[in-house]
């Protein structure tokens, strides 16, 4: 799974990376070195503009969990932060917004964590570990949203309604095996255009255009327990860890 990952470009920057043509300056996000679920995350997706009338590229801040459009409650978003390549067209959580609903989510890298048995003087834990593109890229995360309407709100309450996104994750290779067994798949540059257009719904194309990130060339890392806490945030939490054990 992808539980935690780091994002800190900024938005003037997402818009020149990812073609964006749509995106209010009032939506800022905070650099964030400790991503977790139910967070704001940028998501690029290709969506209705109102103003328009017609499909535009925009940058919009989504709450990481997606939730589906029949959810009784928001709840059920923590529960969803990662779809399974595997089944993600087939799963009814996530099938509708496969076919239509596409997104990328930039991320410098991500954590995942390993378990590490008690020895003497020191308790079991859990050790974070920073996965990244060697080359130092930004992974565009392959994702998917959902609208979902607060039945409890009337109609013209503009917080009636809430956008939710989830990344999509598949059997994990090479060194990120080592780690944890699902890593997040991407979407590589030449295949933005298809990848977002909504008008693309064919489920088999749609598959082969997921990729692992930097095609597995992935830099791996031991770094600080203090990712651990969600509460936690900064530019140290990517500091290497001398005296992690080493993967095997």
């Amino acid at each position: 799974m992808c539980g935690r990952f780091v994002s800190t470009t900024g938005p003037q920057d997402l818009v020149s990376l990812f073609g964006v043509t749509r995106w209010d300056p009032a939506e800022t996000l905070a650099p964030s070195w400790n991503t977790a679920p139910t967070d704001p995350v940028w998501a690029v997706l290709e969506h209705l503009d109102r103003d328009t009338g017609e499909i535009a590229r925009q940058l919009r801040p989504l709450r990481w969990g997606l939730v589906p459009s029949w959810a009784k409650d928001p709840g059920i978003g923590a529960r969803m932060i990662n779809a399974r390549s595997e089944t993600v067209h087939e799963k009814p959580a996530f099938r509708k917004a496969f076919t239509t609903r596409r997104c990328l989510l930039p991320a410098d890298g991500y954590y995942e964590w390993t378990a590490i048995p008690a020895t003497d003087g020191r308790k079991a834990y859990k050790q974070p570990y920073y996965l990244a593109p060697a080359s130092g890229e930004l992974m565009a995360m392959a994702g998917l949203y959902e609208f979902w309407r607060d039945p409890t709100r009337p109609d013209d309450d503009p917080n009636a309604w809430l956008t939710t996104t989830t990344i999509i994750t598949t059997q994990a290779r090479d060194d990120a095996g080592r780690v944890h067994d699902r890593m997040p798949l991407t979407i590589n540059q030449d295949d933005f255009d298809a990848w977002l257009d909504p008008d693309h719904t064919d489920h088999t194309r749609l598959h082969a255009l997921l990729h692992t990130p930097a095609d597995g060339h992935l830099a791996v890392r031991p770094v600080p327990t203090a990712v651990n806490s969600v509460r936690n945030n900064g530019a140290h939490l990517l500091d290497e860890a001398p005296d992690a054990p080493p993967l095997t």
